[in-house]
């Protein structure tokens, strides 16, 4: 194989701005950086090790959807979890996740579907470990294979804020929940999309969003 083919399989050098949003976004939904503390670009510039033009260009970004917000005389804040708002979030996550489940159940390639089964069950087994982390990082990937595979830029730009305020819900309030139980859901989903079965496929997203609700209400009533 010539070295010219070589460099057009590279994947593309991904832009800084967006390698400090994934980085901070981590931060923000894992907790590290709690809801209601002050966001310092200097710091976050020195634990990125990216500069402060790519932290700022993340930040502002951050700001449109929510995860921080900008107070007089208080600068920029991770934003609180809104317990109330959060069945919001639920409500309006569920439309855009069945329509991302009938997408890539019909666009899909093979090896999407073959994909999406292998990050299913490594939730599957993560959960049976009772290990949050690596059950939140394949949770992670399949996300990231389901919007490529649906190939609907629209549904996966609305959604993904929604995800994340999700996560992050998740790790503040996840003594509440079960993750064995999540797993089988996403597995539901999982074996929708890579049978193609468009119905199979909204019935997992919907069980899926069941299952957050149940764990949201269950938080709320405390």
């Amino acid at each position: 194989m010539s070295s010219s083919m070589t460099m057009l399989r590279l994947p593309p050098k991904r832009r800084a701005a967006d390698v400090a949003y994934d980085v901070i976004e981590t931060m923000i939904s894992t907790l590290q950086l709690e809801p209601g503390t002050p966001v310092v670009e200097a710091d976050l510039a020195q634990r990125t090790q990216l500069g402060r033009t790519p932290v700022r260009e993340a930040l502002l970004r951050m700001v449109s959807i929510g995860l921080i917000v900008q107070q007089p005389r208080r600068g920029l804040l991770i934003s609180n979890i809104d317990l109330a708002a959060h069945l919001d979030v639920i409500l309006t996550r569920r439309a855009l996740e069945c329509l991302i489940a009938t997408c890539s159940a019909r666009r899909a390639t093979a090896l999407q579907r073959k994909a999406i089964i292998s990050c299913a069950e490594k939730m599957m087994k993560a959960a049976e470990r009772g290990n949050l982390d690596a059950y939140m990082t394949a949770d992670h990937e399949l996300d990231e294979v389901n919007h490529e595979a649906c190939r609907n830029r629209s549904a996966v730009k609305c959604v993904v804020p929604l995800i994340v305020q999700c996560r992050r819900f998740w790790y503040a309030y996840q003594h509440e929940g079960e993750i064995a139980e999540g797993a089988r859901f996403h597995m539901e989903l999982a074996q929708g999309i890579a049978t193609g079965d468009e119905l199979a496929a909204v019935r997992g997203a919907n069980e899926l969003m069941n299952y957050l609700e149940r764990f949201a209400r269950r938080v709320i009533e405390i």
